[in-house]
């Protein structure tokens, strides 16, 4: 029993039990390979069979190397820790300790501005500590200073008041 031939007008082995010739070149009629013609099937076919067009631009171990050098990369190593100011360490605890007692803040803060300066000069490690002793000491100052305020225009009022309502 024979099989009708699959669309496409190629015939299969499996359906038709022959071997079918491989593909032929529309212009010359030679048949055109499929599989490399070695002894192994699956050697893979060398595509520059004519020739390596790249041959020439190949360097060989004879050749010094050409084009430009090597990136030279920074060398990472051990880096020695940097020391930390310790004016710096006391001005961040006294500005953090200003919220419990606020006598402590605008402290913490002149001691950031020193720290400040001696890390410009020596090169020392805690410039961020330092600067967030000024900020945080300088605002509870500040908070501070308006809590005061509103104390003493709280107590003003209250005497005016019963200034006033004792003169009836």
């Amino acid at each position: 029993m024979t099989n009708p031939p699959p669309s496409g007008g190629w015939n299969d082995p499996a359906w038709s039990g022959q071997q079918s010739s491989p593909p032929a070149d529309p212009v010359s009629g030679q048949p055109i390979p499929t599989q490399p013609t070695a002894a192994d099937p699956y050697a893979p076919a060398d595509p520059y069979a004519g020739g390596d067009p790249y041959a020439g631009m190949r360097q060989t171990s004879d050749q010094p190397a050409a084009g430009y050098p090597a990136p030279a990369y920074p060398v990472y190593g051990y880096a020695a820790p940097q020391k930390t100011n310790g004016m710096a360490i006391a001005a961040l605890v006294l500005s953090l300790v200003g919220f419990a007692s606020c006598i402590t803040a605008p402290v913490g803060a002149i001691l950031g501005h020193v720290a400040q300066k001696q890390i410009r000069q020596t090169g020392e490690g805690g410039e961020g500590m330092a600067k967030a002793a000024i900020i945080v000491g300088w605002i509870l100052t500040g908070l501070f200073v308006l809590l005061i305020l509103f104390y003493v225009a709280a107590i003003v009022f209250a005497i005016t008041q019963s200034d006033s309502s004792s003169s009836y």
